[in-house]
């Protein structure tokens, strides 16, 4: 018979036994039948339709069956001719274990009238099973000055049968030295003990082997054997006594656990090591006990640790021994006999068939679980029970009979909240103390696809670095469906991107089953420093769900690009600075070095560094600005031609540099330094890239101050305003007179420095000054600065710029977020503008 069939027939035999208490004529009757165990399918065990007076013409018409309450069925009735018959081979010893009398029960039912006759079968006991050791070796140490009538427990062999059929007797291979003796206990165990029948001499025979057999007096006989090693062994002589024998101790069977059973108290003659006892449990104390009753060993007190039970034995017979702790170990044995007092602790029994332990989430109200009976073995108050289940979940019971329930849904189920109940059933008794019982009941809420999967995130915001390993996985969506099964099985899409570039889904791709995303290339920060992607997670179920969510990947910046020198022009790792004037004063700004990097944040932050000159006391260099100046003024000692060796660093880790020699070349006289200055000017090879750059700024702005000022007097005309106009563009005053410095409007516009990234703004009316040295070459530049009215004119001379306050000479000055302000010297003509 399958598992679906057994249920099935369970559940017709329940619906049955509740249909007989809705009626009122019930016969009843009782019958007993009794067959040998492991009898083979078919056998007979009675006649039960003559035993029961029965017509077995009507056994058909009147729904004659049997009603078994376990799965088993181990009878069966031949409604042909009454016979009732083994159905299933019984083994006695799995049914009832070693309980002496094996009862199977069932009833046997008939309608039209309602009939109902119990039937008991015994089952009796054949002597199918041999005794067993535990060991097939058994090992005792005997120390050789043991006396004859010494006593040495062994361990008893064990025989599933019971009565006759189990151990009855044990006998030991023939020898001169060792004897057997047996006693039997009052639960029909048999103690078994080596005794010593002859003084031992180490000496002549160190050991022995004997052979213990053990008999049960079934038919046939059935035996066991185990071998017994003997070795002697020199101890002391003097083994632990006991103070009693043996005690009795009398229990309630309701102790609580830790409850001290009795004090054992063993002592020993000798001294020291020898006189120290612990206490053990020997051999013949069995596991049940052992399970039941703790023994301190230090100081031989016996307490409580499990759950006692009058119902399941009403005597423990607990074996202890004294053992102690000399080189040969000695021990003395005692036998504690507890017994205990019964009182009310049968709590009600709880039967359940179950109807369905699986229903959909979109069950109906009042759906049948279960079907549940309970049942008492106690009398009166004792046996009157009361049932409920839990309020907060949705179930609920209906009693339809005495003590007899429907387990039925009385709320909304929702998987996704709770995937299952465990429904705890509490019966309790009306005794005194009240007993209760709880029975589970697990109920599944089988799923269907009603949710979404969705992200652990509405978006993600992800972070790479550069220069990644092309294939590897940087990061991993998650999205959770609480459905089951095919219905939260989640795969993975990429949608595009948030700004629709096409390119974006070539850099990465992502694992449809894990969501682990993956770079398809490897990044470089400056390409492309960040990306959106839209990324579609989408359930299997029917129909399929989905929900998206946007990932941002943001490119971390390495330390990949060294810092590229700009100006001065490098070749070959060296370059060329204009000459310096021997006149020169202490500061004077030689060149600046200025460098780039592709990086950008610490990665793209530059630091210079003098790593060698001609002479290094000569010039000093900005850390952070590349500015070379003069660190003292020049002497006729000085060597004309000076070699720096400047290194430029990014702050990166690891940091990359660029190593440059600069040259530059000390001016003997003024004359001298304007035609080097013709000269390099005509050698494109050195001129600077700064040079150069400001050369084309300040020409545009010109051109632009140019057309500005033709459109000014164009319209000055057309106002009737006379405009006098300078062929150069620019309020101007030679050095022979600055009084008559004229002034003019300048519409705004915007200076762009290409070497310095510097956007400087020329207001509208700004007014400016251009002062020009009678003895400048035509290669000097013009620089413009905002006129100040309270400031006195200068007067310009070849190299330096008199004032009302004698000072250092006047310098350009460019604003920089993070450098000071660069100072050019402008010999010749100086020109200044903000």
């Amino acid at each position: 018979m399958t598992e679906e069939q057994s249920i099935s027939a369970a559940s017709r035999t329940l619906i049955n036994l509740i249909r007989l208490f809705l009626v009122t004529d019930v016969v009843f009757g009782q019958i007993q039948y009794s067959v040998p165990e492991e009898l083979a399918h078919g056998a007979f065990v009675g006649n039960i339709v003559e035993d029961l007076n029965l017509n077995i013409r009507r056994l058909i018409a009147r729904e004659f069956r049997l009603v078994t309450d376990g799965t088993n069925r181990y009878f069966d009735v031949n409604l042909r001719n009454g016979i009732l018959f083994v159905n299933e081979i019984i083994d006695r010893e799995q049914i009832c274990g070693h309980i002496s009398t094996c009862i199977i029960s069932f009833e046997v039912v008939m309608e039209k009238p309602l009939e109902i006759y119990s039937v008991d079968v015994e089952v009796r006991d054949i002597n199918d099973n041999s005794p067993t050791f535990a060991k097939s070796k058994i090992f005792v140490e005997i120390a050789e000055s043991f006396a004859p009538g010494a006593r040495f427990p062994v361990e008893g062999a064990h025989d599933l049968d019971v009565a006759t059929n189990s151990v009855s007797a044990y006998r030991i291979s023939s020898n001169e030295y060792f004897g057997l003796n047996t006693q039997t206990r009052s639960d029909s165990s048999i103690i078994v003990e080596l005794i010593l029948e002859k003084s031992l001499d180490r000496e002549k025979e160190s050991s022995f082997h004997l052979v213990l057999t053990a008999m049960d007096a079934g038919n046939p006989q059935r035996s066991g054997t185990a071998e017994i090693i003997v070795t002697v062994l020199d101890a002391n002589d003097n083994a632990p006594v006991f103070e009693h024998e043996k005690y009795e101790v009398s229990l309630f069977e309701n102790v609580s656990k830790g409850f001290r059973v009795i004090q054992l108290k063993a002592n020993d003659a000798d001294e020291g090591a020898n006189a120290e006892v612990q206490y053990l449990f020997n051999t013949h104390t069995s596991q049940r006990v052992r399970q039941l009753f703790r023994l301190n060993a230090e100081s031989g007190e016996i307490e409580v640790q499990g759950v006692l039970d009058f119902e399941d034995s009403i005597v423990y017979e607990i074996e202890v021994q004294a053992t102690d702790k000399g080189t040969l170990a000695l021990a003395g044995h005692t036998q504690v006999r507890v017994t205990l007092i019964d009182v009310n602790d049968n709590a009600p029994e709880v039967k359940v068939t179950s109807v369905s332990n699986a229903i959909p989430e979109n069950a109906t109200l009042g759906t049948t679980i279960a079907l549940i009976s309970v049942t008492d073995r106690d009398t009166g108050d004792n046996g009157r029970t009361d049932c409920q289940v839990p309020m907060k979940i949705p179930f609920k019971l209906h009693e339809s009979l005495k003590n007899q329930y429907k387990l039925i849904t009385s709320g909304i189920l929702d998987r996704e909240m709770v995937p299952f109940y465990n429904v705890s059933i509490v019966a309790w008794d009306a005794g005194t103390p009240r007993l209760y019982t709880n029975k589970s009941i697990v109920v599944s809420v089988t799923d269907i696809n009603d949710n979404a999967p969705r992200f652990t995130q509405s978006s993600y915001a992800v972070y790479v670095k550069e220069n990644n390993a092309r294939g590897s996985s940087f990061f991993t969506v998650t999205a959770l469906d609480p459905d089951f099964g095919e219905n939260s099985r989640v795969s993975y899409s990429i949608l595009g991107n948030q700004y629709e570039d096409v390119s974006v889904p070539n850099y990465i791709d992502i694992n449809s089953n894990d969501g682990n995303i993956y770079a398809l290339r490897s990044f470089d920060y400056e390409e492309i420093k960040s990306f959106q992607v839209l990324v579609q997670a989408t359930d299997n179920g029917i129909p399929k769900l989905s929900s998206s969510t946007t990932v941002t990947v943001t490119i971390l910046d390495e330390n990949d690009n060294a810092p590229v020198i700009i100006s001065p022009l490098v070749r070959n790792g060296s370059a060329t600075l204009r000459k310096v004037p021997q006149a020169a004063f202490p500061g004077y700004l030689i060149a600046k070095v200025i460098a780039s990097d592709a990086d950008s944040g610490q990665n793209a932050k530059l630091s210079f560094q003098l790593l060698g000159a001609t002479d290094t006391g000569l010039v000093s260099l900005g850390f952070h600005s590349g500015e070379i100046k003069l660190a003292r003024a020049l002497t006729d000692k000085d060597l004309t031609t000076q070699r720096l060796n400047v290194l430029v660093k990014d702050n990166g880790e690891p940091n990359l540099s660029k190593k440059v020699s600069l040259y530059f070349s000390i001016m003997s006289s003024a004359n001298e330094t304007f035609v080097e200055s013709r000269d390099l000017l005509k050698k494109t090879e050195y001129i600077s890239y700064f040079n150069l750059y400001l050369i084309i700024i300040l020409g545009t702005i010109s051109l632009i101050f140019f057309v500005t000022i033709i459109v000014l007097l164009i319209v000055k005309l057309r106002q009737g305003t006379n405009v006098r106009r300078y062929n150069s563009g620019f309020c101007c005053a030679r050095s022979q007179s600055l009084d008559n410095c004229n002034q003019r409007q300048i519409p705004g516009e915007y200076l762009n420095y290409l070497g310095d990234n510097q956007t400087i703004s020329v207001r509208d009316r700004q007014r400016c000054r251009m002062y020009l040295s009678a003895s400048s070459p035509g290669t000097d530049f013009f620089f413009m600065k905002p006129f100040d009215a309270t400031l006195p004119c200068t007067e310009v001379k070849d190299n330096s710029i008199n004032s009302s306050t004698e000072g250092p000479k006047e310098t350009i000055s460019l604003n920089d977020k993070y450098r000071k302000k660069e100072q050019l010297n402008i010999r010749g003509q100086d020109c200044f503008k903000s």
